[in-house]
C-alpha cells in the first residue's frame, strides 16, 4: 500500500511541473545583434513576435548557442505619481482687486503644484506664484504664471492647478487677476508631481468608413496579437474649440467604451488658454476590428486627418556579458514564463544600447513537441486507479482500527 501512495504522490508532482524549454519547441527564430556588448541592451517587439508568441509573450527565450540568456520584459506604459497635502491658507484677502493669500507648505521638502478649490464657473483667471522664506514677508521668488479657467458653457473643461518649477520654500504667495473674490478660495493642495513618459508602437491601421447622420466614422484593424491600448487623434493645428464624444464599439456594433477628444485656444480679458486632448485609452482585449464614432453633434465634421491604433512598447532588456550576437526564438503556446533574477532585481539603465532584430524565419531545428498533452492527461488511467488504491488503503486501515478498538474492549 506504502508503494500506492508514493506512486499516487509521485504522479501528482509529474503533473505539477511546467513544460521545459527547448530549441526544437520553438516555432520562430530572430537572430539578435548587440549594439553595446559591454552594457545592458534592449530590442522593441515587433508585430511578428505578437503574431506567433502567446498572448502574454510568455515563451520568448535568448539563447546564446544552446545556453539561455536572462532577460525582463518591460512594457513602456510610463506613469505619474501626484501625493497631495492640504495647504494652510493664510492671509487670504483683497489687494487692489486682486484676491492674495498665502499657503504654508512647511510639510513638504519639495512640490510642483498647487491645486485650488474655487467656487466659480465660468471665468478665466491669470494666477501669479512666489516662493517665500516667512509668512510676513513682502515679496519673495517668482515662480512664474499659470492660467486657471473653467469652461462649463463651451462644455470645454476646466484647470484649477498652478504648476511652476519644483520648489522648497516653506510658504507660497499666490496673487489672482480680478475676478475671482476671496470668499470663493476653499482649499488648497500642494503636491509633488513625477512622470515617466510611455514609449508607443504602432498596433493596427485606421481608414474612414461610412457612418451615421452627424458622425465621423473610421474602422481600426489591428495587427494579429497585438494588443490595441490607444487611439490616437490626428487634427489640423488651426482647428481649435471643439469637444467631441468619440464611441468605441467592436465590429458587430456592441458598445466597448467612449471619451471625449478636444483643443481649447481662448482669448478673454487679455488672458489665454491652451490645452487639448487628443488621445483616448483602451482597455480590454478588442477584436480584430473596431469602429471609432466621432459624434459631431449639429457641428460640422472635424477634419480628421489620421486616427492611429497603438500599443504600449515592450522591450526586451538583456546583458550581453561581451556577446555580439545572440538568438531570440518563440512561438511555443505550452511555453509558461520564464523565472530569472536578472527579471526580479530589473533596473533599467539609463544608457542601454539598442540591439537589433534580423528578419524573422521559421525556426529550422523546429519539431514541435512530441505529445503537447500534461502527463495528467496522457496518463488518466493511472491518475484514477492510484487515487482508488488510495481510498480503498485508507479506508483498510480504518477499518483495522475499528476492529481493534473493538477487540481491546
Amino acid at each position: 500500500m506504502k508503494m500506492v501512495l508514493s506512486a499516487f504522490v509521485v504522479a501528482l508532482s509529474i503533473a505539477a511541473l511546467g513544460y521545459e524549454a527547448g530549441i526544437p519547441y520553438f516555432a520562430r527564430l530572430r537572430n539578435l545583434t548587440v549594439s553595446a556588448p559591454d552594457r545592458q541592451n534592449y530590442v522593441v517587439v515587433d508585430p511578428d513576435i505578437w503574431k506567433f508568441s502567446r498572448n502574454d509573450l510568455a515563451d520568448l527565450r535568448i539563447y546564446d548557442r544552446q545556453s539561455q540568456v536572462p532577460y525582463a520584459l518591460i512594457k513602456q506604459s510610463g506613469g505619474s505619481s501626484n501625493q497631495e497635502t492640504t495647504a494652510k491658507i493664510l492671509n487670504l484677502g483683497s489687494v487692489g482687486g486682486h484676491t492674495e493669500f498665502d499657503l504654508d507648505v512647511g510639510g513638504l521638502q519639495e512640490y510642483e503644484r498647487v491645486r485650488l478649490e474655487i467656487d466659480a464657473k465660468n471665468f478665466i483667471n491669470g494666477t501669479q506664484v512666489q516662493g517665500r522664506r516667512n509668512s510676513n514677508d513682502r515679496s519673495g521668488s517668482n515662480l512664474g504664471s499659470s492660467t486657471l479657467y473653467d469652461f462649463t458653457v463651451e462644455g470645454l473643461g476646466s484647470n484649477f492647478v498652478l504648476k511652476f518649477p519644483t520648489s522648497s520654500f516653506p510658504y507660497l504667495h499666490v496673487r489672482l487677476s480680478p475676478g475671482i473674490l476671496p470668499s470663493q478660495i476653499k482649499h488648497a493642495f500642494v503636491s509633488s508631481f513625477s512622470e515617466t513618459k510611455a514609449a508607443w508602437s504602432a498596433a493596427g491601421e485606421c481608414k474612414p468608413s461610412t457612418g451615421g447622420p452627424k458622425e465621423t466614422l473610421f474602422e481600426c484593424s489591428r495587427f494579429d496579437g497585438v494588443p490595441l491600448e490607444r487611439l490616437a487623434f490626428d487634427v489640423p493645428a488651426n482647428t481649435i474649440n471643439f469637444n467631441r464624444t468619440v464611441v468605441i464599439s467592436e465590429k458587430q456594433g456592441n458598445e466597448m467604451g467612449r471619451g471625449s477628444i478636444r483643443r481649447v485656444q481662448l482669448n478673454r480679458a487679455g488672458q489665454s488658454v491652451v490645452s487639448e486632448d487628443l488621445t483616448l485609452e483602451l482597455y480590454g482585449r478588442p477584436g480584430n476590428s473596431v469602429k471609432v464614432a466621432i459624434q459631431n453633434g449639429d457641428d460640422k465634421p472635424l477634419p480628421i486627418e489620421h486616427v492611429r491604433a497603438l500599443s504600449f512598447e515592450r522591450r526586451i532588456y538583456l546583458d550581453p556579458d561581451g556577446k555580439t550576437s545572440l538568438q531570440l526564438y518563440y512561438g511555443d503556446a505550452e511555453l509558461g514564463s520564464p523565472a530569472y533574477d536578472y527579471a526580479k532585481f530589473f533596473q533599467p539603465s539609463p544608457n542601454a544600447g539598442v540591439a537589433q532584430f534580423g528578419l524573422p524565419e521559421a525556426n529550422p531545428q523546429f519539431t514541435g513537441r512530441p505529445d503537447e498533452r500534461p502527463w495528467s492527461e496522457r496518463h488518466q488511467g493511472v491518475l484514477w486507479a492510484a487515487m482508488v488504491a488510495a481510498v480503498a488503503l485508507l479506508g483498510a486501515l480504518a477499518v483495522r482500527g475499528m476492529k481493534g478498538s473493538s477487540a481491546s474492549k
